[in-house]
């Protein structure tokens, strides 16, 4: 049985077909700058990457792409498009409804649209995904995954907001969390490696996206995102949490929508607000080494607030046995980890320099006799969509 998964983000759409005879990955790529000029697509087999400019207007164009591409005569891996059994879609916000992924059904779509006020970027975009396979592959059964089923889990407690009760029951406003499809995946793994399913686990998941989540015995406790992805720690473009005042200051000062006001906060904040360089953490590392004072601040700030958060983490669980790093940041950034390690030996963490000096693999960066575990997680969203999809939908698929 194949299994594609897509994840469609405000402008791009991320696949993977996977054979799940053996959960191998037959085909991956990226569709990006989608409804720009300038749109291509990365799509690559067997350790080969081939990158097509192609303008698209729309996710279900870029999907139609996709799908040529895996069954293209050079690059492709399947002959038609009959052998896709099923395909899975990542959903950023599912609300309080969905505590677990379900099949796509007009109801299901319907939750997904009820909430894309909690999600506009995101939620909008994976309905456009599902909508375009919907046409492209009639009658093959789909599934949605979503990053707020894992957090689930939380107390009360943990995800109510300190404002009037009304709010939460009339207007759902809570803590909801993001990213639970990689933290349940890190979770998981580091069960498998350690033998272990009683871990007492804070994992940052560290990317242009950012989130830390308390997890014990595989389920989460707390998370750091809140009623959006916004909150929490500070991100590539997102401010994370700040002082209320500043929002309400800010717009009576420049005299700023609530829509502009968003934009300063999910799009122009962040490493990119304090450095003013860029978005990207390759770029701002360059020039803090280069000795750019705002790009070491952008860092420096950065690695301080995380490691203020993974301390809140353990309260929520009572202490922890491993720190896990996950997304391309946590995964690759050598120097990230480091600055956010080392801020972290009061909690009996001994960081190993040494051990730390590696990029995207299975790796304990602690030294053996540290009280609490620091260890690197490559994170596979991609397959725990796949699995659920399988398990889904192999009663229905011919």
């Amino acid at each position: 049985m194949k299994v594609l998964v897509v994840n469609c983000g405000s402008s791009s759409l991320k696949y993977q077909l996977i054979n799940m005879v053996n959960e191998q990955v037959m085909a991956k790529g990226n569709y990006e700058r989608i409804g720009d000029s300038k749109s291509f697509i990365t799509h690559k087999v067997n350790g080969e990457k081939y990158v097509t400019e192609f303008a698209v207007k729309n996710h279900e164009e870029a999907l139609k792409i996709v799908l040529d591409k895996l069954t293209d005569k050079e690059v492709g891996v399947i002959k038609d498009l009959s052998e896709i059994s099923a395909v899975g879609h990542r959903i950023v916000h599912g609300g309080e409804k969905f505590t677990q992924s379900v099949l796509v059904t007009d109801e299901a779509k319907k939750s997904i649209e009820e909430v894309i006020p909690l999600a506009p970027l995101h939620n909008p975009a994976a309905l456009a995904g599902i909508r375009g396979c919907e046409h492209l592959l009639p009658n093959v059964p789909m599934i949605v995954a979503f990053d707020t089923a894992f957090h689930t889990t939380m107390e009360k407690k943990a995800y109510i907001y300190q404002i009037p009760y009304e709010y939460y029951t009339e207007d759902h406003i809570r803590k909801y969390g993001a990213h639970g499809i990689s933290h349940n995946y890190v979770a998981n793994r580091l069960a498998e490696i350690t033998g272990r399913d009683d871990l007492k686990i804070v994992n940052c998941h560290l990317g242009q996206g950012a989130s830390l989540c308390a997890i014990k015995e595989g389920k989460c406790v707390d998370t750091t995102m809140g009623l959006s992805p916004l909150a929490g720690i500070p991100m590539g473009t997102r401010s994370g949490d700040l002082d209320p005042s500043i929002v309400t200051t800010l717009m009576k000062t420049h005299g700023f929508t609530p829509d502009e006001m968003s934009e300063v906060l999910n799009k122009k904040s962040g490493a990119l607000g304090v450095s003013g360089i860029s978005a990207d953490f390759r770029d701002i590392e360059k020039e803090a080494k280069e000795g750019n004072e705002r790009a070491i601040l952008a860092l420096e700030s950065r690695a301080y607030i995380i490691a203020q958060y993974i301390a809140k983490m353990f309260v929520s669980i009572g202490g922890a046995d491993y720190i896990t790093f996950s997304g391309g940041i946590g995964e690759n950034g050598i120097e990230e980890r480091e600055r956010i390690l080392t801020q972290l030996e009061c909690l009996g963490v001994k960081f190993d320099k040494e051990a730390n000096n590696v990029r995207g693999e299975e790796k304990e960066i602690t030294t053996p006799d540290s009280k609490v575990k620091a260890y690197i997680v490559p994170t596979n969203e991609e397959i725990m969509i796949a699995r659920d999809t399988y398990r889904l939908t192999k009663d229905l698929v011919k």
